[in-house]
């Protein structure tokens, strides 16, 4: 596969762990972590669940792929997040040295680009806007349901 096909093929699983969140009651935002184009960790926001505000999508990734790995460095890995990470999480991201980053929608109010562009590690690549419409849909249904 080329990394276009790839890129789509794991926001996928990333929108297939945002469902999870939804249907939990969660604001729907997935997350995987791939390293050697294999799937090392999956996992969406559990804040509600474990009444954590930390417990977003890219943390619980991060602690999973972490522990597969036997270490806190992802400097082999891509995190593929349905929704732009928010400072909290792109700090975490830099701390663990991740290679690349792949998110779909852009969150103009609460992403780490308008807040913190800066934050990332110097050597972490981003993509931006891969499945972001069906990510974007997801987010909206969730807070309709919500007004």
């Amino acid at each position: 596969m080329n990394d276009i096909l790839d890129d789509a093929y794991f926001m996928k699983q990333a929108l297939s762990e945002a469902e999870k969140a939804f249907d939990e009651g969660e604001v729907p935002i997935g997350a995987v972590v791939v390293c050697d184009r294999r799937i090392i960790a999956r996992a969406h926001n559990l804040t509600e669940m474990l009444n954590d505000v930390t417990a977003h999508a890219e943390m619980q990734a991060i602690t999973a792929a972490a522990s597969v790995l036997g270490g806190k460095y992802l400097k082999d890995c891509t995190l593929y997040v349905t929704v732009e990470p928010c400072p909290m999480c792109a700090g975490a991201l830099a701390w663990a040295q991740i290679s690349r980053i792949v998110y779909g929608a852009v969150d103009e109010k609460r992403g780490y680009s308008q807040i913190a562009p800066n934050m990332l590690h110097p050597k972490t690549q981003v993509t931006v806007g891969v499945l972001a419409e069906e990510a974007q849909r997801l987010m909206k249904r969730f807070f309709a349901g919500k007004r």
